[in-house]
C-alpha cells in the first residue's frame, strides 16, 4: 500500500512538537511545577518567562493531540487492510499493541518517566474493538469518552483553583535525583514509583479513546486523502480548530497556572485540528518543500526519532550526562530544542538514504510477524 505523504509529514511535526513540551520537563529536571506555571512568576514578569509561555501556548498538548489522532488514523488503515486481505479484526493487531506496550515500558524504565506509548497500547486494544462497528456506535463511544474526560479535567481544574499551591508536591526529590543521581538510580526510582508516574497515562485514557476514534473517522471519511474532498475537510478542520482553539488556548495566560492542565488536555486537542489543516495546506501549496520532506522523513521513523530525542535530551540535561538542567534560561532551552530537531532531520534523512525504515521500525517489523488463524503469516505495525 502506498504511503500517505501527509500522514508522514504530520507525524514528523507531532514527534518534534511533543519534544517542544517535554524538553521543559528535561530542562527543569522533572519539576512539573516549573513547566505548568504553579511555581513560576506571572508570564509578564520577565522576558524569560514570557518566552516560555509563548512556546507552551504554541506546543503544549497540541502535538501530543496530533500524535494521538494519527495513531487512530493508523489503526483505521490496519483495519481496512485486514478487511481487504480477509483477516479477522482485530486479530493480530492485538499483538502489535502488546509490542507497543513492551516498547513503552522499556522507554519508561530506561529513558523517560512520562512515556505515552504504554497508554497508546492499551487505548489501541480498546479502540480496536470499537472501530469495526457502525458509525453511530463509534460516535456514541466518542461522546462517552469525551464526557468523562471533560468532567474529570474540569473537576481537577476546579480543585486547583481552590488550592492552587497543591498541584505537584514532592518535586524536589525528583529534581535532586535527576541533578546528581546516576542513571541506574533513576531507573530504580521509576520502578519504585511506577504508580505515580503512570497516573497520567491512565487519566488521559478517555481523551486517547476519543482522539483515536476521531482519527479513525477522519481517515474513513477521506480527510487525509489527496483529493478535493480531503482538502475541503481539512480546511473546515483548520477553520474550526483555529477559530475555537486559539482563544481557548490563551487561557494559559491566567496567572498561577490554574488553567494549564485544562488548556493542555481540552483546549490543545481542539487547536490540534487547526494545526493539521495548516500543515496540510502548506504541503499542498508546495511551500518550503525541503523542510516538509525532512518532517516527512522524521515521520517515517517516528518511533526511532521519538526515543532518540528523549535520549538526547536526557544526556544534555541530567546529572549523569552534561548536567545542564536546573533553571536554564528559556532561550537556552529553545535553542536545545531546535538543535535536537535539526539533528533528527539529519539523522532520519541520511538513514533513509541507506535503509527503508528506522532502526526501531526495522526491529518492530521483525517482531511483528505473527501467525494468523488461517495459517498464513501477517506483518502488523502501528
Amino acid at each position: 500500500m502506498k504511503r500517505i505523504v501527509l500522514l508522514d509529514v504530520l507525524r514528523g511535526f507531532a514527534i518534534v512538537g511533543t519534544l517542544g513540551t517535554n524538553i521543559w520537563i528535561f530542562a527543569y529536571l522533572g519539576d512539573l511545577n516549573l513547566v505548568f506555571g504553579h511555581a513560576l512568576e506571572p508570564w509578564w514578569s520577565s522576558g524569560d518567562r514570557l518566552l516560555q509561555t509563548i512556546m507552551l501556548i504554541l506546543v503544549n498538548g497540541k502535538f501530543l493531540g496530533m500524535l494521538t489522532l494519527l495513531f487512530g488514523a493508523g489503526i483505521e488503515l490496519k483495519r481496512q487492510k485486514a478487511v481487504r486481505e480477509g483477516y479477522n479484526w482485530p486479530g493480530v493487531y492485538i499483538w502489535s499493541c502488546i509490542l507497543l506496550l513492551l516498547d513503552g515500558l522499556i522507554h519508561y524504565l530506561f529513558v523517560m518517566e512520562y512515556d505515552v506509548l504504554m497508554s497508546y497500547a492499551v487505548t489501541g486494544m480498546i479502540v480496536a474493538l470499537i472501530i469495526h462497528r457502525s458509525r453511530r456506535f463509534i460516535l456514541i463511544m466518542m461522546g462517552i469518552a469525551g464526557s468523562i474526560h471533560m468532567i474529570g479535567v474540569t473537576g481537577i481544574t476546579a480543585l486547583l483553583a481552590l488550592e492552587p499551591g497543591s498541584a505537584f508536591n514532592g518535586m524536589d526529590i525528583i529534581t535532586r535525583l535527576y541533578a546528581s543521581g546516576t542513571w541506574q538510580e533513576q531507573v530504580m526510582f521509576r520502578i519504585s514509583h511506577f504508580g505515580f508516574f503512570r497516573a497520567e497515562s491512565i487519566a488521559i485514557m478517555p481523551l486517547n479513546v476519543f482522539l483515536f476514534l476521531l482519527g479513525s473517522l477522519l481517515m474513513r471519511t477521506g480527510a487525509f486523502s489527496n483529493d478535493e474532498s480531503g482538502r475541503l475537510q481539512r480546511r473546515k478542520l483548520m477553520i474550526i480548530g483555529l477559530g475555537a482553539g486559539i482563544p481557548l488556548n490563551l487561557l494559559l495566560l491566567v496567572p498561577g497556572g490554574i488553567m494549564d492542565l485544562w488548556v493542555r488536555y481540552i483546549s490543545a486537542p481542539l487547536l490540534t485540528l487547526g494545526y493539521v489543516g495548516m500543515i496540510a495546506m502548506t504541503l499542498e501549496k508546495g511551500n518550503i518543500p525541503r523542510l516538509m520532506r525532512r518532517f516527512g522523513e522524521i515521520g517515517r521513523m517516528a518511533l526511532s526519532c521519538y526515543i532518540l530525542q528523549n535520549i538526547i535530551a536526557s544526556v544534555i540535561f541530567y546529572g549523569w550526562g552534561f548536567g545542564l538542567g536546573g533553571r536554564p534560561s528559556s532561550l537556552f532551552i529553545l535553542l536545545m530544542w531546535v538543535g535536537i530537531c535539526l539533528w533528527l532531520m539529519l539523522f532520519s534523512h541520511f538513514w533513509l538514504r541507506k535503509y527503508q525504515q528506522g532502526p526501531v521500525e526495522w526491529l518492530w517489523r521483525k517482531l511483528s510477524i505473527s501467525p494468523s488463524p488461517g495459517g498464513k503469516s501477517q506483518k502488523t505495525s502501528i
